[in-house]
């Protein structure tokens, strides 16, 4: 019977732990020199990606048609990635300005 009850405990105990959710990260992006760095970063849905700018002028960091984050001078700003797939973002002052997020599930 005590066998049991361990092997219940442990079988709960094994599923808690598969469905709960991996620790989140936080991904930092520098913004200087006009450009983002890394250019491309690895993500994971939940994970927060924290650019912080050091040039002295303001920057976003824009997605078309989805989110922007703006990014004020000696500033950072984040934003936390809900969805998997491909994110390329860039600048709305500065255009050529470009990143890009792979985000995995």
């Amino acid at each position: 019977m005590m066998a049991k009850h361990i092997s219940l405990i442990a079988g709960v105990f094994a599923l808690a732990s598969s469905v709960l959710p991996a620790h989140a990260r936080t991904i930092q992006v520098t913004v200087t020199g006009m450009a983002f760095s890394p250019a491309s970063v690895t993500a994971s849905v939940g994970d927060t990606i924290e650019w912080v700018n050091k040039d002295p002028f303001a920057h976003t960091a824009t997605v078309k048609g989805a989110w922007e984050v703006m990014l004020p001078v000696g500033k950072s700003a984040s934003k936390v990635i809900k969805k998997s797939g491909m994110v390329d973002y860039y600048c709305r002052f500065h255009p050529n300005m470009k990143g890009r997020i792979t985000v995995t599930p």
